[in-house]
Parts: C-alpha cells; sequence; structure tokens
C-alpha cells in the first residue's frame, strides 16, 4: 500500500486534532507508537485504539481544569507517546500548546512560562520541576503543574506546592467521570471538533543565538500543510517505521516524525537516548528518521576514529568503497555514466558498505537531516555507504520545511526543491524570502519583530543568503554572520566553522575577525584526546598553560590550514585559542537546537580575543 492510498486529506481532517481523529477511525488496530517501558525492561507498543482512550482521559482531566479555548499548555517531557497523547488532549479542546526543551536552562524554560502566560504545565519529573520553580519564583504561571513520573515523589511535592499535582492522581478522577460511560470507546472515535484550520495550534520558541526567543505562533493548517506538502516530495508509506530521537520540541520533529507518520499511518517508535541510539537502530531497524547534521557528523567523526586504529589496507579498502559508492549514486542519479569500477562494487559492498547499512538497522529507506548545514564531505561518505541520505531546509517560522531533496533526483550540495505551494525570491544582499501557507501567523506578544520578517507583501525574510538554480535551492551563508574584515574582504564563517568540525580534535570552533586584518579562531579541544595530545607534545594535560604553549599553537594551525585547503585564499586562521570548557546549553553559550551563541561566546572570551589581535 502505497501513502495515497491510505493518506488523509487536509480538507477532511482541517485540525491537527482531526487529523489524529481520522486517523484513529481509519485505522484503529494498527501499531501508532512503540517506546522502551523503563519498568518493565522491554519495547511496548500502542494501537490507534489504545492511544485515543489515553488522550480521552487526559481531555477529560484538561476539561475539568479552568481552561478556555486559547489558553496555553506546555509540554515539557522527553520524546515518548505522552507526548502526542498530552498535545492531541489540549488540541482537542481548542487550547494552544507550548513545547518546551528537556535540556533547556530552567530560566529560560520560565521566561516561556511567564510570557506565553502558560496556564498548565505537564512535566516529566519532580527534579525538572523544582528547578523551573526556582526560576520562576512568584509569578502566576503555571497554574497547574501535572507531574507524568514518580506518583510518590510527585505526591510529596504537591503536599508542599498547590499548584502541583501527580498525574497519575489527576487523571484517576478523569477516569471516574469516564467510567460513568455505557460503551466505554473513546470520545475521539464519536465526534470531530468543528475547529477553525487556521486557529493557532501552538507557540514555539526559538532558540535565539541573541536575546530572549521568539514565541513562533503556527495554525493547524500551518504545520498540516506542510507535511502534507512534504510527501509530494518524499514517499512515505504505511509499512514505514520512524525512529524518533531528535527533541519533539523541535518543529522539524514535530511535522515529520508526528504529524506526517499521522497522516499516512505509519509507526513511531521512540528512541531512549541519543546514547542508546545505536542499539535501538538495531532493534526497531526504522525505515525512516529525521535528524540533525550533528547527528551525522558524530557518526562520520566515530567512523574515523576507528579507521585510525585499523590497518593502511583497511583505512583504503574503506576510501574506495565510498568513492565507488560515490560513482554508483551519480550513476543511479543520471549524472554520470557507467564506469569500470563500478564492478568492484559487490565486494566493496559485501566487505565494507553493508556492515554500516546493517549498524542502522538494514532496512533505512530515508534519512533526512535538517535544521542546520550538513557538510558535504558528511554526505558524500554516508551516500557512497548506501545510505538514502537527504538534505532539507527550513525554520521554524516557516512550519518548518522549505524544501527537501527528492531520493530520485538527490544534489547533496543543495537543500532540495521547494514544497508545493511555497514561492522563494532572492532578495537585496542574496537573502532567500519566502511566501506560502506554511509561513507563521507572526510573534507571540511582539508585532515589532512579526514586522522585520514579514513584510508588508507577506514575504517572510529568511536572513539566510541562497541562490536558486535549476529548480534547486542553495544555502549560501547567513547575512548576520558575514565577517567584514579591516580591508574589506567578507568572509561567511560558517562553512569554514563546518569544515574545521570534522576534524575529531576539534569539538567547537568559533571564526574571528570581524573588523581585523586577519582571522582567528576560539576553539574547544575533544577533551578526550587532549591527553594524548598533550603528552605528545611533552605538557601536562592538567596544567591550563598547555593550551597556550607555541609549538601546540603550531600545530593547531596546520591541521587548520589543511582542514581548509580547498576553500578560498581569504580562508586562512592566523591565530588560535584553544580551550577545554565546552558551549553548552548549561553556560549559556548554546541553543537547545545545538548553536552556538556567537556573540554570548564572544563577550565570555573578550580577554583572549583581544589577545589573539594584539598588535595588528
Amino acid at each position: 500500500m502505497t501513502w495515497s492510498e491510505d493518506l488523509i486529506p487536509i480538507e477532511r481532517a482541517r485540525t491537527l486534532d482531526g487529523l489524529f481523529h481520522h486517523r484513529v477511525r481509519r485505522s484503529p488496530e494498527r501499531v501508532a507508537y512503540r517506546w522502551f517501558d523503563r519498568d518493565t525492561t522491554a519495547w511496548r507498543a500502542l494501537t490507534w485504539r489504545e492511544t485515543a482512550a489515553q488522550v480521552e482521559r487526559w481531555h477529560a482531566a484538561m476539561a475539568a481544569e479552568d481552561l478556555r479555548p486559547g489558553d496555553r499548555v506546555a509540554i515539557l517531557l522527553r520524546n515518548c507517546p505522552e507526548w502526542v497523547i498530552i498535545d492531541q488532549a489540549a488540541l482537542s479542546l481548542g487550547l494552544v500548546t507550548v513545547p518546551l526543551y528537556t535540556d533547556d536552562r530552567a530560566d529560560n524554560a520560565a521566561y516561556i512560562l511567564q510570557d506565553a502566560a502558560v496556564k498548565l504545565l505537564c512535566i516529566q519529573d519532580v527534579n525538572r520541576w523544582r528547578r523551573i520553580a526556582a526560576a520562576v519564583g512568584d509569578d502566576p504561571w503555571p497554574l497547574r503543574v501535572v507531574i507524568v513520573d514518580g506518583r510518590d515523589a510527585a505526591r510529596e511535592r504537591a503536599a508542599q506546592d498547590p499548584r502541583a499535582v501527580a498525574a497519575a492522581d489527576w487523571l484517576a478522577q478523569a477516569d471516574q467521570a469516564l467510567g460513568s460511560r455505557a460503551d466505554g470507546e473513546p470520545a475521539t472515535l464519536r465526534a470531530q471538533r468543528e475547529g477553525d484550520p487556521h486557529a493557532l495550534a501552538t507557540i514555539v520558541y526559538t532558540s535565539g543565538t541573541t536575546g530572549r526567543p521568539k514565541g513562533v505562533m503556527l495554525s493547524h493548517h500551518n504545520i498540516l500543510s506542510n507535511a502534507h506538502a512534504a510527501l509530494a516530495v518524499v514517499d512515505v508509506y504505511q509499512q514505514d517505521v520512524f525512529l524518533s530521537f531528535l527533541p519533539l520540541s523541535h518543529t522539524l520533529e514535530r511535522t515529520a516524525s508526528y504529524f506526517l507518520p499521522m497522516l499516512t499511518g505509519s509507526e513511531v517508535a521512540y528512541a531512549r537516548s541519543i546514547n542508546q541510539l545505536a542499539d535501538d537502530l538495531r532493534v526497531i531497524r526504522p525505515t525512516a528518521i529525521i535528524a540533525v547534521p550533528r547527528v551525522f557528523e558524530r557518526v562520520y567523526r566515530r567512523i574515523n576514529d576507528q579507521l585510525e586504529g585499523r590497518s593502511a589496507l583497511a583505512r583504503q579498502l574503506f576510501r574506495l568503497a565510498v568513492d565507488v559508492g560515490w560513482t554508483r549514486f551519480e550513476v543511479g542519479q543520471g549524472r554520470t555514466g557507467w564506469h569500470p569500477k563500478l564492478l568492484l562494487w559487490p565486494l566493496l559492498q559485501r566487505k565494507v558498505a553493508a556492515p554500516v547499512l546493517e549498524r542502522l538497522g538494514g532496512r533505512m529507506r530515508a534519512a533526512v537531516s535538517g535544521g542546520a548545514p550538513l557538510p558535504f564531505e558528511v554526505a558524500r561518505v554516508f551516500i557512497g555507504l548506501g545510505v538514502p541520505l537527504v538534505q532539507g531546509y527550513g525554520l521554524t517560522e516557516t512550519s518548518p520545511v522549505v524544501s527537501v531533496n527528492p531520493l530520485q533526483d538527490n544534489r547533496p550540495k543543495s537543500v532540495g526543491v521547494l514544497l508545493r505551494g511555497i514561492r522563494v525570491r532572492i532578495g537585496p544582499d542574496e537573502e532567500l524570502q519566502v511566501k506560502g501557507s506554511c509561513n507563521m501567523l507572526g510573534y507571540w506578544n511582539n508585532d515589532a519583530a512579526t514586522a522585520r520578517v514579514i513584510d508588508a507583501d507577506g514575504w517572510l525574510h529568511t536572513g539566510d543568503q541562497a541562490r536558486f538554480e535549476d529548480g534547486y535551492l542553495y544555502i549560501t551563508g547567513r547575512i548576520k554572520d558575514i565577517l567584514v574584515l579591516s580591508n574589506g574582504e567578507k568572509v561567511p564563517p560558517g562553512d569554514m566553522e563546518m569544515a574545521l568540525g570534522l576534524d575529531p580534535l576539534f569539538e567547537q570552533i568559533l571564526v574571528l575577525g570581524e573588523g581585523h586584518p586577519y582571522l582567528a579562531a576560539l576553539t574547544v579541544l575533544n577533551a578526550d584526546l587532549w591527553p594524548g595530545l598533550a603528552r605528545e607534545y611533552g605538557l601536562a594535560p592538567d596544567d591550563p598553560a598547555s593550551l597556550d604553549d607555541p609549538a601546540l599553537h603550531k600545530e593547531m594551525l596546520r591541521r587548520m590550514r589543511d582542514a581548509l585547503a580547498s576553500f578560498p585564499g581569504y580562508a586562512k586562521i592566523r591565530r588560535v585559542y584553544l580551550t577545554l570548557e565546552p558551549w553548552t546549553i548549561e553556560n549559556g553559550l548554546q541553543t537547545p537546537t545545538l548553536k552556538i551563541k556567537r556573540n554570548q561566546v564572544l563577550e565570555r572570551y573578550r580577554e583572549a580575543v583581544e589577545r589573539l589581535y594584539e598588535g595588528d
């Protein structure tokens, strides 16, 4: 069965909760969700009918609160069926959901709760609420906090905190009301809410690299139309199994691994954690995954680390497999002719490529990378080994997908073709501007910011530089990230940072040079590799002064020069500052979506930057 035979038309669904209603009616006994139960240490499954029964419990519990359509409900949970269940219960009452990142700072979460005037917060556990409550202080929002895990600990907290309640107790009251119904069938199977497709469905706070996060307002139609349009580029089947590990608070995961599979009736399995992802891939054997480039980069670096310990012959065999596999890919895409070296592929596939694909579960049909640029070398390695990896582009403000590469005509240096119904134009400074049904309603409580991004004609100004060529979109940089050297040279640091980041020694890197005559770099070294490197240079790993060693700096600059060998002449790093302190969410130098907060890093290392440019 293809997706077209079981696809729910968005005109029938109308709203996101309407979509769920029709999916339950369409395939009630099919498996909807699979997750690892920590209590039984086994994988468990929920059918669509069973999911609907849980939605009805949460719906009844929320209905008993003093909530009105348009009120905000925040969700702070790891990826799990409860995330979808709570979201659907809220949407079915006309409420607006506000997703929060589980690993975000407490003060950021507190700010969002206050800014959105969240009335109800559903949170994973007591410890998370304790940290956020301290940041919330005496502010009134949220009015009610439902603690999902740990009934006893939640009850203890509830005894001290009048706004907190254990989910088990809260739902038990709803169960009593539901138990009085004669047939016991979930209400989601009986009637569809007459909701407005263009009404506000969710407020997603963007983890901005500067300033406070802004609340992106997305309607039911924004998300539904975006998920539906994606299916015209990448086929999805009812038999597909998605492995969900990108946080559901990330709009890409929510649209592509929650609502899109609901449209097609596909199964979604929730990974336990990034650390256990390798095991989950082998157990679940997904056919589709959605990820950010960082995930693929980590695997790429791990492969390279493992190759370092192998023989020269093994390394040469791997490189040959990637090279021949890439040629095979280009032939399959119709971009080049047959080559005799393809005769080697059956052997290379069996010895090199097949083991890699088996680690991904052995039946991967589509791996989508989005949220940030994917380095071409990383894409080339995966594609060369036979991984069907495609890159896309989007923004939270566009619900989020603007473009994605089709599997049958995949151009890895691009971010693909536009989704149906989306138009783009290239404005001043080569800025990409977008118009379509995916464009947000605006920023919550921030008309000025909305006016800066969406012009009077409805074009959304992305801030990204791009070119549009042969129907494919190419992102070339960020307007705000362009470094202007004192000699007038304009340098886009993003591509340089990606290339440098492929060296396993460089964990994080920031290229500098604004207003100066040359480029420099702030660099976080890989803490696991640092002791060995230090001993190689006769340095004490525990002595901070070792990071300032001139011979070490000379070697780091050499490695950077090699990594940037294919770049234009401007890409020369003259000086470097080394540190072992990672830039994290906790220390305020990284967003929950793993983007470096450039201004905050520069402020934190202001003295170091000044020393890098002494005497320039």
